[in-house]
């Protein structure tokens, strides 16, 4: 999506993270991007339902935009950030765990299979979509066996409860993969790298 240059006139309030992702939060903080989180408060499983039968980046697209509308609407005049991501594994989206045994039984499924992670992100002002993006990894998962399943949810539940795909990959979660094709950051849960170039030439990052 082509981008509005910015005016150059200085910044009157941070980015707006349209998030409660504890990883989103870190990666723009560690990256130096001075912003403020403000969770959206969007119907996401209903908003999936109505998409049922899109790909699941398109899905993934459209909540991460959905949520950032949603705050730029209480937000006046702030650049909001949207994020979201989405795990599919043969054919079938999983949604975060709702429970310990929940959690096991997605493992148990995905053992020895590609699961496909779409992350997307959206930048909206005013209500105004100004940027979007979307980015696919695929993670090899390695055949796991059931005491190894529930050894791992007992060092990690319930701290992997609001994580889709059921894994963290800077903790233990990195144990469930033998292979990752795809960026870092879009594992962590947003496409960082095209996060910081679309807020530069928005002007809210210097070049």
């Amino acid at each position: 999506m082509t981008l509005p240059t910015s005016s150059g006139q200085a910044r009157l309030r941070p980015l707006v993270l349209a998030s409660q992702s504890a990883s989103r939060r870190e990666m723009l903080s560690a990256a130096g991007v001075d912003f403020e989180a403000i969770p959206a408060h969007i119907d996401e499983r209903a908003i999936e339902h109505d998409q049922a039968g899109k790909p699941p980046e398109v899905i993934a697209l459209l909540l991460a935009e959905q949520k950032a509308f949603a705050v730029s609407c209480e937000q006046r005049d702030a650049l909001v950030l949207g994020s979201d991501s989405l795990v599919a594994v043969d054919g079938k989206r999983f949604d975060k765990p709702k429970s310990r045994e929940e959690a096991a039984a997605h493992l148990r499924f995905f053992a020895g299979r590609i699961m496909y992670l779409h992350s997307a992100a959206a930048l909206v002002r005013d209500g105004a979509t100004l940027w979007t993006h979307a980015a696919t990894a695929e993670l090899h998962v390695r055949p796991m066996s059931d005491s190894f399943i529930e050894s791992y949810l007992d060092a990690e539940w319930p701290a992997v409860a609001g994580c889709v795909g059921v894994f963290r990959i800077e903790a233990r979660g990195v144990q469930l993969f033998e292979r990752i094709d795809g960026d870092h950051f879009t594992v962590l849960g947003m496409p960082l790298l095209q996060v910081l170039g679309a807020l530069r030439d928005l002007g809210e990052l210097p070049r």
